[in-house]
């Protein structure tokens, strides 16, 4: 599985949508866009990529663009994977 699949699977997963993640591009926009991704719901999926993805997320490395799209989520994922 890669990255963005891990993503979208997270991002069902946290915000309960019931596999309308399917339809998500890079470019599809996150935060802002879907009702669903408040900021209780940015904190649990923080969370749950620490717990099921296996990296650390610094309060420093949050900003508005790291959830702007599928794709800059992916990026950061991708990003902090490589260290």
């Amino acid at each position: 599985m890669n990255s963005a699949q891990e993503v979208l699977r997270l991002l069902d997963e946290v915000l309960s949508l019931n596999g309308r993640g399917a339809k998500f591009t890079r470019d599809t926009p996150l935060l802002g866009a879907m009702p669903e991704l408040d900021s209780m719901a940015v904190v649990s999926l923080m969370t749950a990529m620490e717990d099921q993805l296996g990296i650390v997320v610094d309060d420093d490395d949050i900003d508005g663009h790291t959830f702007a799209t599928l794709g800059s989520l992916t990026d950061f994922v991708d990003a902090k994977r490589a260290g």
